[in-house]
């Protein structure tokens, strides 16, 4: 049974008895346990009765539908409909997996999928364009780079196919062919290629290598099958490499399965060490995890870093390596994230992901951060307050505190981006900048030497300034929304001299902006760059070169402060 940690405990509930010795209270006891197991088979019958009159309801309203309504009935639409209501009722991670998705859930348990390996890109009306090919992929070993056009694929026209259309064509049984016709960026030439689909996997340790002579780093994004395995073997190439302390980074790692995460904490701690536990409504869903293997090193020093997207198994590992004293946890909170899932089988092939637990580090402390069982009179749900947070202690006697994600030992700011940044990723702009650069220049220099040059960042917001994107700052936005506010309770026009005084003042046009902005839009235009002729462990070489959290950790004496 595959579970996915995802984050959620209540505190601990013990039941304690007493040993009377008077006969009247053994009697009074006897007549209580009665009583009580009266309610309990009472509250069962009432929970069976409940559930039956609702699927009975439900069976008649489908039938008289199907009879008497005016139009030819979409079941399978509305009845799906129903079924995604109904569990996002319960929380956003218990959802109905029809056989058709099958795929989509083997992407998520293994990043795996039969294909060609290649991230694409398309306008509604043009051809697909190769965006970003995977190193090692049949895109790669069949010469495609970015700005390849695919003209067709199996001699169907790619013009008047939609992207996902598209994905799905290349898409297919590994072994299988795909034939496409492309016309190559630089030379225009048109060629014919037949290439074989392979099983793509996307790996979760995206980077591993050395930040200085004694210091190893790992970027981890995931937590697919056998992570752990590949963490181990990065661990011990670093190791030969002199390495003397470990930054495992988990910022933005939303998690995976848990039993990879238990996995990864066994390689650090002694055998037979508690991991988590998990504990549901039912005696099989309270289970304790413990490490089942001997650890590969108890001493080195580790620092993992999190951030607010660090979530479920990433919140397991941080937690546990917290609890044992094991590694010190540096970065900004974790999501809270804390809810054991399981897939369970349904009829006609089909699956449910369904929240089964909720799970405690081994302090027991839970992290989950909101209480879906409990919502609010409008249906929404909150976070839990820290005034209701507790204290629990690791094993060395420090305090740590539940309910709301793992909480750092040294908490570091995250760098903030402008509105202005935002957009131009979001919105597109970058990418399309980028395909635009990779049309003009057939190489670059390597990615530990290439920089984004002042003459490069010109032809940037020449392109920039031909595209439709929203660059108002942050204060324009607000105060475009006070204005409107203002317009509501009829108090703008007497306000008029002022306000267009405080828009003009704040009046800037696209170009400005940009320029203004230069340094923050650079590391993203380098990043793009290098991915798209250097793979993807490029990206994270050029992130590392400007994170300053990163830095500020390594500088950062852990063991006077701690």
């Amino acid at each position: 049974m595959l579970k996915f940690a995802s984050a959620d405990v209540n505190g601990n509930c013990k039941n304690k008895s007493k040993i009377m010795k008077h006969k009247t209270f053994l009697i009074i006891s006897a007549f209580a346990a009665v009583l009580l197991t009266s309610s309990f088979s009472a509250s069962s019958q009432s929970k069976t009765f409940k559930l039956g009159q609702w699927s009975e309801i439900q069976s008649a309203i489908i039938k008289e539908l199907n009879r008497s309504y005016v139009d030819s009935l979409p079941v399978d639409r509305i009845m799906r409909a129903g079924v995604d209501a109904m569990l996002e009722e319960l929380d956003p991670y218990t959802i109905f997996i029809p056989e058709e998705e099958n795929e989509d859930l083997q992407m998520m348990l293994s990043k795996t999928y039969g294909g060609i390996g290649a991230i694409i890109y398309k306008r509604v009306e043009g051809n697909v364009v190769i965006n970003e090919p995977y190193y090692g992929s049949p895109a790669y070993k069949n010469g495609l780079v970015c700005g390849d056009e695919i003209l067709s694929i199996d001699g169907v026209p790619t013009v008047g196919l939609q992207t996902k259309e598209s994905s799905d064509r290349m898409k297919g049984k590994p072994g299988t062919q795909v034939t496409f016709k492309v016309r190559k960026v630089h030379s225009g030439d048109t060629v014919d290629l037949k290439i074989t689909r392979e099983r793509i996997h996307l790996p979760d340790i995206e980077y591993a290598g050395m930040l200085n002579d004694t210091t190893g780093y790992i970027y981890q994004s995931g937590f697919t099958d056998n992570v752990s395995g590949e963490l181990k073997e990065r661990f011990l190439s670093l190791k030969q490499q002199g390495m003397k302390r470990l930054v495992l980074d988990l910022r933005g790692n939303g998690g995976g399965l848990m039993s990879e995460a238990i996995e990864i904490v066994s390689l650090f701690v002694p055998k037979g060490s508690l991991v988590v536990t998990a504990k549901g409504n039912t005696e099989e869903s309270f289970k304790e995890y413990r490490t089942t293997k001997d650890p590969v090193d108890t001493q080195i020093p580790i620092i993992v870093m999190i951030d607010s997207g660090s979530a479920s198994s990433s919140e397991i590992v941080t937690g546990a390596l917290q609890d044992l004293d094991r590694a010190v946890v540096m970065g900004k909170r974790s999501f809270g994230k804390g809810l054991v899932q399981s897939i369970r089988p349904l009829p006609y092939n089909a699956q449910m992901k369904v929240t089964t637990a909720k799970y405690y580090t081994p302090s027991g402390r839970c992290v989950q951060a909101i209480d879906y069982a409990h919502r609010n009179e409008d249906g929404s749900v909150g976070h839990i307050p820290d005034s209701l947070t507790k204290e629990f202690r690791t094993a060395s006697g420090r305090i740590v505190r539940d309910g709301g994600g793992i909480s750092p030992d040294f908490e570091i700011e995250s760098p903030s981006y402008s509105r202005l940044v935002y957009s131009l990723v979001l919105g597109g702009v970058l990418d399309q900048y980028v395909l635009d650069f990779a049309r003009k220049h057939e190489s670059i220099a390597g990615v530990d030497d290439y920089r984004f040059s002042d003459e490069d960042f010109e032809d940037f917001i020449k392109f920039a300034k031909t595209q439709d994107f929203d660059y108002r700052s942050s204060a324009r936005t607000l105060f475009d929304q006070m204005k409107k506010e203002l317009e509501k309770d009829g108090l703008a026009d007497s306000m008029s001299e002022q306000l267009d005084a405080l828009q003009k003042a704040m009046e800037m046009d696209k170009e400005r902006f940009i320029r203004l902005k230069k340094d923050e839009i650079i590391p993203f235009i380098e990043e793009e760059i290098v991915t798209r002729y250097w793979y993807q462990e490029a990206a994270v070489k050029v992130r590392l070169r400007y994170d300053t959290q990163l830095r500020k950790a390594l500088e950062t004496d852990i063991y006077s402060q701690r």
